[in-house]
């Protein structure tokens, strides 16, 4: 019995799956570029790491976080309604004790239905005011906050150890699936090999 065909098969099988596996590797490896006869070798995430941090600031800055976004969320009236016991709370606190500390003289002519009546007035002034001021200050913040420069500085700067460690997170089980596409393909080239050298004879 020959053993050369399921041998040459084995070996087929095993250089396609170490293929695969190695150019996965090459995503991340070498972290530092390497000098090897002449070619230098560098993992493509390293290599390419900065420019994938501009292209990543570029798009999630100009399409995936939208300061216009940002802005109506932040000033639609179910948010501010959401703010407004917080707020109440604070009136609160502040009519019937801090008002008595600092203006002991005021809070002696000031009763509970008068304290009442402000504290509806006061409400009703801020549900008002706070839509316009929620705008005004998310259009501050896109004067003031770079997020192009922002996320670009902080991928440039990402560890290429927690990069690899997230997407294999993320990706292990496709990556096993390119390995096995490797070894799979490996082996059908193995027996079309067998089968030519075999018909050849």
């Amino acid at each position: 019995m020959q053993y050369w065909p399921i041998f040459l098969i084995l070996i087929s099988g095993f250089i396609g799956w170490i293929t695969n596996w190695i150019a996965i590797k090459m995503l991340f490896h070498p972290r530092k570029p390497i000098r090897v006869l002449g070619l230098t070798l560098q993992g493509i995430f390293p290599k390419n790491q900065s420019q994938f941090a501009q292209k990543l600031g570029k798009l999630v800055s100009g399409e995936f976080l939208s300061f216009a976004d940002i802005e109506k969320k932040i000033s639609e009236p179910s948010n501010i309604q959401k703010m407004m016991p917080l707020i109440e709370a604070h009136i609160d606190t502040f009519l019937k004790e801090r008002l008595s500390e600092q203006l002991p003289m005021i809070s002696m002519f000031v009763g509970e239905k008068t304290i009442t009546r402000l504290k509806t007035t006061f409400l009703q002034e801020i549900e008002n005011l706070l839509p316009p001021v929620m705008k005004t200050y998310a259009g501050q913040l896109r004067t003031e906050l770079d997020l192009e420069s922002i996320i670009t500085e902080k991928v440039a700067h990402f560890s290429s150890d927690r990069l690899e460690e997230l997407l294999y997170q993320i990706m292990a089980k496709e990556f096993r699936f390119v390995e096995w596409v490797g070894a799979i393909i490996g082996l059908l080239i193995g027996l079309v090999q067998v089968w030519i050298s075999s018909w050849a004879h």
